[in-house]
């Protein structure tokens, strides 16, 4: 059985394979082809829609305006209040199995602190965590494009620390935090998500 390169970024396959035989009773056969995006992108939002996914490639936007994006998105519709109740709830559980069994320790998680990450959910969580801080001690307008920008920067400023990127001028540290946390998003640790506005259901 044939097998092509896969990849999870775009543009890899760049022209048709040749038919690959997947079962014989009855005789299936694939044929791939390469990626097909529509011929032009309608507005700016689409296309960055598009880049945050992974359907474009990084290079052609820029990291730092895609993950700039996605704080956008997510200030906007303050999914960092939702993680708020997320993390609260997850504190609490924490607690009552900690409480409830305190000789076994494979039960007892380590405590999350400020610059210790060991697993990939206490990752998660700090960012998320961060994310929700930031937000709250935000006293501007996010509805303020300007005023959005500046939320976006600072919590940029605070992510480097939780990726724990080597301290450098915020135009250097930019790009490995941003690659950092389009990451977290692209393999849906920061949990799932609709780009697109739906319409509210009390309106119908």
């Amino acid at each position: 059985m044939e097998s092509g390169k896969m990849s999870s970024h775009p543009a890899q396959q760049k022209k048709l394979s040749s038919l690959t035989k997947i079962a014989t009773q009855p005789s299936i056969y694939v044929l791939d082809t390469p990626g097909v995006l529509v011929p032009s992108i309608p507005d700016m939002e689409t296309g960055l829609k598009l880049a945050l996914t992974g359907a474009v490639k990084d290079s052609v936007v820029g990291e730092e305006r895609i993950a700039k994006y996605l704080l956008s998105l997510l200030n906007i519709r303050k999914t960092p209040l939702h993680w708020e109740r997320l993390l609260h709830r997850e504190e609490e559980l924490c607690e009552e199995i900690c409480s409830s069994d305190k000789k076994d320790n494979s039960l007892r998680r380590k405590r999350l602190n400020n610059s210790d990450a060991v697993y990939v959910q206490d990752l998660v969580s700090e960012v998320q965590r961060t994310l929700c801080r930031t937000f709250l001690n935000f006293t501007g307008n996010t509805v303020e494009e300007s005023e959005l920008e500046t939320l976006i920067d600072m919590q940029l400023v605070a992510l480097r620390k939780v990726f724990r990127i080597p301290h450098k001028p915020f135009d250097e540290t930019q790009g490995p935090t941003s690659k950092k946390l389009l990451t977290l998003f692209r393999s849906g640790k920061l949990g799932p998500f609709i780009l697109d506005d739906l319409p509210d259901a009390s309106e119908n």
